[in-house]
Order: structure tokens, then sequence, then C-alpha cells
């Protein structure tokens, strides 16, 4: 990770931790360095609902047109989209401008080269050591100056692709969603009407800061409590930019990404359709999910935390199926990036080809309790070298043995430590996850 630029591009609070300054400066930067020998660079961009997309998409269409680049602009979409457009029309790069599940009041910058993956760490140094006014780069001038392209129709290419990747009739499904008032307000209802099904849909009127509120993938309890009272066949619930994925079955039960890569490995297994007989995980994925993959007799691979990290190992060593608890699943035969619609899309074409409910999918896998706590601290890097922290952290892993495991982990956006554990009682998971906190307070490094 850079200066500026973490595993999921830039992000913090809009005018504080990211500013117009720097998205002008990013735009610059990426609209010079495509636009070569008189050509006009080709550049997507996209951002989610939140109330500051329009101020730093403006932003970064300044920057980018003043150094030469045509900006075409396709508005609100989900950030798999800008992936697959890059691809289908052959963009130099693309830009997203969201914050994920993040609240309103942050937003990010996101870069895709022009494979539609993720920007390569070469050109992020060099954009931030133009951010660093450590290097110039000229003004586009006379004929060179860019312009803005109106690109909007295009998200209809993008759903049309969608539809087009499963093999599945909906008709007579009935499904809620939860668009999270983000990014999967622009499509994801149409394009499941299209396909036959009866859709309800809640958290679908975007007003600028209510993106993520107490709804969408991190907050799903609403659409848990309306697939409990209503008559829906699958509930499927989006975060911010509609690139997670969380699902809710018949009786209002979550079903996460590792419950997403248990079906989907069980399934493409038993079809000779998982390449080497391998899941790609990170490691956040439940110790019960690992133990159920045994038993079905499927590899698994594991990575650090980011869809960056897991696609990477996929493209490695030729895994076609990878992912995160948090929804963030990758079908490298489709796409290069997670995408929350692709994911609901091929959980349906599972349940239509076995004629299984969601909560049918999901048998065979016992997920441990698992308790999550994130610690504010002074400073992410002195925390996870403290001696006492590490001991305390040491003495867990003996004590769980084989029957849990703790991890301990930084955010890659956020002054935060993440303390994990995973055990057979819930009581087991609040006792040590507490223990290493009152540590990291002892220590004096957390913020209170």
């Amino acid at each position: 990770m850079g200066k500026y630029f973490g595993t999921d591009g830039v992000r913090g609070k809009a005018n504080s931790v990211l500013t117009v300054d720097m998205a002008v400066k990013i735009g610059k930067y990426i609209g010079n360095y495509y636009s070569k020998e008189g050509r006009h660079a080709r550049i997507a961009i996209g951002k989610d609902t939140r109330l500051s997309s329009d101020m730093f998409e403006s932003a970064i269409i300044a920057g980018a047109t003043s150094t030469g680049a045509n900006v075409y602009v396709v508005g609100t979409c989900p950030t798999p989209c800008i992936s697959y457009l890059i691809n289908k029309d052959n963009f130099d790069c693309g830009v997203m401008i969201s914050a994920s599940h993040n609240p309103y009041y942050d937003n990010g910058i996101k870069l895709f080269n022009s494979d539609g993956k993720k920007m390569e760490e070469s050109i992020i140094e060099l954009i931030e050591a133009y951010m660093d006014d450590k290097v110039e780069i000229e003004y586009a001038m006379n004929e060179m100056i860019g312009t803005y392209i109106d690109y909007k129709d295009s998200l209809s290419l993008y759903e049309n692709w969608l539809k087009n990747l499963v093999d599945c009739d909906l008709t007579g499904m009935h499904i809620a969603l939860d668009l999270s008032n983000g990014s999967a307000t622009s499509c994801a209802k149409d394009t499941l009407k299209d396909l036959g099904a009866k859709v309800k849909v809640i958290h679908s009127n975007p007003d600028g800061i209510n993106i993520n509120t107490n709804c969408g993938s991190t907050h799903p309890e609403d659409l848990q409590e309306l697939m409990r009272t209503g008559k829906y066949d699958v509930g499927f619930a989006f975060d911010g930019d509609a690139d997670r994925l969380i699902a809710v079955d018949e009786t209002g039960e979550l079903f996460d990404g590792d419950h997403i890569l248990y079906a989907c490995g069980n399934f493409y297994a038993s079809r000779g359709e998982l390449n080497k007989n391998t899941i790609v995980t990170t490691i956040m994925a439940n110790l019960g999910f690992y133990k159920a993959m045994e038993r079905a007799g499927i590899n698994t691979a594991q990575t650090a935390v980011g869809d960056k990290y897991v696609f990477e190992c996929m493209e490695n060593n030729d895994y076609s199926i990878g992912g995160e608890q948090s929804g963030h699943i990758i079908f490298k035969k489709h796409a290069v990036t997670g995408d929350g619609l692709l994911s609901a899309l091929k959980l349906l074409e599972i349940m239509t080809h076995t004629k299984k409910t969601l909560g049918q999918l999901k048998q065979g896998l016992d997920i441990y309790p698992q308790l999550l706590v994130n610690v504010r601290v002074h400073d992410k890097d002195s925390t996870m070298s403290n001696e006492n922290v590490l001991a305390k952290v040491d003495e867990v892993k003996e004590m769980l043995g084989d029957n849990g495991r703790i991890l301990v982990r930084t955010s890659g956006t956020e002054p935060l430590i993440r303390v994990m554990v995973e055990a057979d009682a819930d009581e087991t998971c609040h006792k040590y996850v507490y223990e290493v906190i009152d540590v990291i307070k002892e220590e004096g490094l957390s913020i209170e």
C-alpha cells in the first residue's frame, strides 16, 4: 500500500482525508499518462450515490480533460460495471468514485487498468509522486484538450451482459432486494425483472446521505425481517457500490460470502467446472467453511484480506472461483473483480438447476461462532509490533488449539486493529477477543 492508495484505492472523509485537489491531480496524471503521441486517452468514470460523488466526478473530469483525456461519464453504476466497460469498449483505464460500504461522509477513488483490473502498483507510485509534487506534467494545449462524453446508455450494455451469462428462467420466483440506497439502484431490479422474477425492493431511494445507513450488506436486518414476514424465495443485499452481496435465505437467515463459496464450490465441482478443484478464500473465512470443504473433497487456497489478493491468487494459479466472507465473490471465467449482481445471478442459477432453496444449499456447512471487534488506535504498526499484545495473541492461540483461532490484523483504510476469534462457543469468542483488547488499552495504544 502506498501513501494515499490502499488495497481499494484512495479512501477517506470527503474534503478532509480525500480532497478535491487530490482528485484533480489523480485525473490530471492519468489523463497525461495515457494521452500519448497526439492521441486522446479514453477513460470511463462511474460513481455511487453519496453526496460528494458529483464533486469528485467533476474534479477528476476536469483534471483528466486538462491533460488530454476524453472522459466517458457513465453516472451512477456498480463498480464492476466500470471494469466490464473497460474491456467491452477498450478504454485505457477506468475510475470509480465510491467508498464502498463506508458511511456517506467518506468517499473513495478506485482506479482500473486497461484490462479492467485494479491499477498496477507501478502506476500508483507514479500518481502518488505527482500528488506529492515530486514530478511535473504539462497541460494539454489547443486541439489536445480533452472532452466530456455522456456515456450513461452504456449501463444497458452491462445489464444485457449479465443476463446473457446465466442459464435460468426466474419466472415465478419472488425476490426481495436491499439496494443500500447505492449503486445497485441503477440496475439490480430491472435485471432480475427482465429474467422473469417478481421483485420487491427496499432502501432504493438514495438522497446522498442514506447510502449504507442501517441497510445493505453490512446491515441486512430489514431484509431479514422482510424475508421472515413475506413470501419470498430469496433476498439479496448489496453494499454501496454493489460489488458485494450478502444473501438471505427463505427463513430470514444470513447467507454470507462463505455460504456463497460453499454453494458454488459444491455445484461447480459436481459438474467438473471448478478449476483444480479449488476455492480461494481470505484468512477471514470461517473455520467451519474449511472443515466443510475438506469433507466435500474440495481444496482451499488462502490469501490476505482483500479482493485484490484473492484475484491475484486466482490469476496466478488458474483458479476459477474465490472471494471473501464479506460477500465479495469473483467468477474469473466472467469477470476480473467482485460483482454483487453477478453473484446473485449465479446463486439463482444454482437454485434453479438444483431445485434447492438457499437453506438447503448451505446444509453441511456448520459455521463456528465468530466475534470481530474493531479497536481504533493511535498507530497501527506500533500496535501490531507491541510485545505484550503479541504475547497475549500467542497465549490465546495456544488456549484455542484446534478448536478455534484468533486473527489480529490492521484495516487497510482506517486507523483500526481488527481482533477476531472463532471458537465453539460465543462465550469463548467474547472472552478471548476482549482479553486482547484489554492489553491494547493497557498499553495506551487505543483511542478511547
